[in-house]
Order: structure tokens, then C-alpha cells, then sequence
């Protein structure tokens, strides 16, 4: 199966947007180096409020599956084949679900 990879990013209105990458795109290569990773474990659970990412940094789910809620009301729903790019870290941000308990790692990207 191929692995789908999303980029959400802050728009000119202060409001994240989702936008799919392909692998050869420019924002892909120029974005792999990250300064390290974390595992992150989450237990089921409810939309977050809306926050704007902490930092900038690559995120996939080894197990579960993550939906994310923009502002004007989009859902999307990540699971073990993709691969996101958090770069809304300022603005209104989006909204975070976990429907079932999962797993993933976060590879902080370098300034």
C-alpha cells in the first residue's frame, strides 16, 4: 500500500491547512532532516480544543489512527501509511481525536 504523505501549515488567514505531498515534492526533500524522535502513546479519547502545533516536525502512526479537524470543519483521519508534516504552529490551529488507542513517533525537524 502506498503511504500517503500530508502537510498542514498555517494559511495567509491564520486558519491550518491540509495539503497531500507527493514523495519527489520539494517541501519532502527539503524537510528530512529532524533533530530526533519520540514515541507517543494515546488512549482513546475526544477532539481536543483547538491548538496550533508545538513545534515543527514530521509525525506516523505505527498503530491506531489520529483525526484531525480544521477550522471550517474538515476531517481527516491518519493512520500506519502516512506520513504528516505539523507546521500550523501558529494561527487557530486544528483539533486532535484519537478513536481508538495508538502509537506514534515525532521526528522534530532543525530550524
Amino acid at each position: 500500500m502506498p503511504i500517503g504523505i500530508f502537510r498542514m501549515f498555517t494559511g495567509a488567514d491564520g486558519e491550518s491547512v491540509m495539503e497531500e505531498l507527493q514523495e519527489d515534492d520539494p517541501i519532502v526533500e527539503s524537510k528530512k532532516t529532524c533533530t530526533g524522535c519520540s514515541l507517543q502513546i494515546n488512549e482513546q479519547s475526544e477532539f481536543s480544543e483547538f491548538h496550533p502545533a508545538p513545534r515543527r516536525r514530521w509525525m506516523t502512526m505505527l498503530s491506531g489512527q489520529m483525526d484531525i479537524q480544521l477550522a471550517d470543519g474538515t476531517n481527516h483521519s491518519f493512520g500506519p501509511n502516512d506520513l504528516r508534516l505539523w507546521e500550523d504552529v501558529t494561527g487557530t490551529g486544528h483539533r486532535t481525536r484519537f478513536p481508538v488507542p495508538s502509537v506514534s513517533i515525532s521526528m522534530p525537524l532543525t530550524d
